[in-house]
């Protein structure tokens, strides 16, 4: 579809929301697997970047191109093809940045698994919620069906045992979704997130985010909130640092602490410590997606287009383009259903039909 988007409030929201993310991977990056303390002692207070991140906007890029190819509907198995297609991007420069679920999940796929069965076995990770944001972009205003999506999209790396982490996916897409609208809220976005969640196979998930938030409220401003993460490890953080139980919650609760600021999200991420490339992509994501590209410094937007591997005003406009489509498509199906909506009268009923 030719339809011009560059100009739109959908396109200011969708470069935002992908240059919040890469900047919140590449800030976050030289911090990942520190404790806090450690990273005071080594850098003070990080409040910059100067790379392209890591695997998760490299899978980010992976998942928006089969959004993009499918116009929007992808599934698992678009996904997975964007995987093989893209084989280097993954076993490439960047290799050493996936987590093994990934880099074992390609594999199976390439030799001998079908994408749905590829995933069985994997340990919990973030490899889906951190990378899920192009779904809330092509179903902008639509946390339900972001989340939807999600759930199948996620099942690629995450299944059964470790199904909680597809919880996380859907929270992050139905962040992002709601985020996309134009009225969109901090309270709007972390309803949203919360409500995306199935609510008896997702009840880990949802307390855990609730904790995290209630946490965020009753802290008196991060460094209180980051000190009492840490003393209640027990019951906030997790064994693997990446599972998506740990991060989503502290994501969504930095997004809150920031109070929806893309900077000082990603910077609170950042110096949060624990995966924190992962932690500040997520809050850094949702936070662009709501204010838009012109809610992030104009150094950080032009040294982010130059890092990064893929141009992003580009992805970010026929990302725009897909969401357009499948909107379209939708609001045909709207129609379709209104008439049958209409009276019968004139309409020839044939007996046992």
């Amino acid at each position: 579809m030719g339809a011009v988007v560059e100009g739109t409030v959908l396109y200011s929201k969708a470069l935002g929301c992908l240059l919040g993310g890469l900047i919140g991977d590449a800030i976050g990056t030289p911090t990942e697997g520190k404790h806090y303390r450690d990273i005071e002692a080594q850098y003070g207070w990080v409040n910059d970047f100067d790379c392209d991140g890591t695997d998760d906007t490299v899978m980010k890029t992976l998942l928006a191109e089969a959004l993009i190819r499918t116009e929007g509907y992808a599934t698992l198995d678009d996904w997975a093809q964007a995987w093989l297609d893209s084989w280097d991007a993954i076993f490439g420069p960047k290799m050493d940045k996936f987590f093994v679920s990934v880099v074992h999940t390609a594999q199976k796929i390439r030799r001998h698994s079908v994408p749905r069965m590829a995933a069985l076995g994997n340990m919990p990770s973030s490899s889906s919620a951190m990378c899920i944001s192009p779904v809330g972009i092509v179903n902008a205003g639509s946390p339900a069906q972001a989340a939807q999506q999600a759930y199948n999209l996620a099942s690629l790396i995450h299944v059964h045992d470790v199904g909680y982490c597809q919880d996380g996916a859907a929270a992050m897409a139905a962040a992002v979704a709601e985020a996309m609208r134009v009225d969109a809220t901090v309270p709007s976005v972390l309803g949203a997130a919360q409500d995306a969640i199935i609510p008896r196979s997702g009840r880990e998930m949802r307390e855990r985010i609730a904790a995290a938030l209630e946490l965020a409220r009753q802290a008196d401003g991060y460094q209180s909130f980051r000190h009492a993460i840490y003393a209640r490890s027990e019951t906030l953080l997790c064994e693997i640092t990446c599972d998506s139980r740990e991060t989503v919650p502290l994501a969504l609760a930095l997004f809150f602490l920031a109070e929806g600021d893309v900077e000082r999200s990603v910077v609170y991420a950042a110096n949060l410590g624990r995966d924190a490339d992962t932690i500040a992509s997520m809050c850094g994501a949702v936070a662009g997606a709501m204010g838009g590209v012109g809610a992030i410094r104009a150094d950080w937007v032009d040294k982010a287009q130059v890092v990064a591997a893929v141009n992003q005003a580009d992805l970010a406009a026929r990302l725009a383009r897909a969401a357009l489509v499948k909107h379209e498509r939708e609001m045909e199906a709207r129609r379709r259903f209104e008439q049958l909506l209409s009276t019968c009268e004139g309409v020839e009923h044939t007996e046992g039909a």
